[in-house]
């Protein structure tokens, strides 16, 4: 997989990108690739490193520049899930009311209307 476009930090082996920690060897094909959400799985981490192959400095810089770029989501409290799904507590509920389109051209002619033009 070709590197992301959105480069932040680049090693001799490692790249930081918006989609987590890519190898620069693009031979690889993405089969080293970790994911902006598996930053934090510590198990997919050490089974990285451990590859031969890969130089273990360069991987652990990559590592702690991207997990400062993109910081680990909070993990949500069980038990304050379990009184949620109980109606306990109640959960927050976002109530998005889209607005009416409101036509500013009713009751005129549309050739007297202004024209808009894309400028080259």
């Amino acid at each position: 997989m070709a590197l992301h476009r959105d480069i932040f930090w680049v090693g001799r082996q490692w790249a930081v990108t918006g989609a987590g920690i890519q190898a620069i060897d693009q031979r690889l094909r993405g089969v080293l690739d970790i994911g902006i959400a598996r930053l934090w799985d510590d198990d997919l981490v050490q089974s990285r490193r451990a590859k031969p192959g890969v130089n273990a400095a360069d991987f652990d810089k990559a590592l702690s520049v991207a997990r400062e770029r993109f910081p680990q989501e909070p993990t949500p409290d069980p038990f304050v899930a379990q009184l949620k799904a109980l109606g306990v507590i109640e959960a927050s509920t976002v109530n998005q009311v889209v607005p009416a389109m409101q036509l500013r051209a009713e009751g005129r002619l549309a050739r007297f209307l202004p024209q808009w033009r894309v400028r080259r």
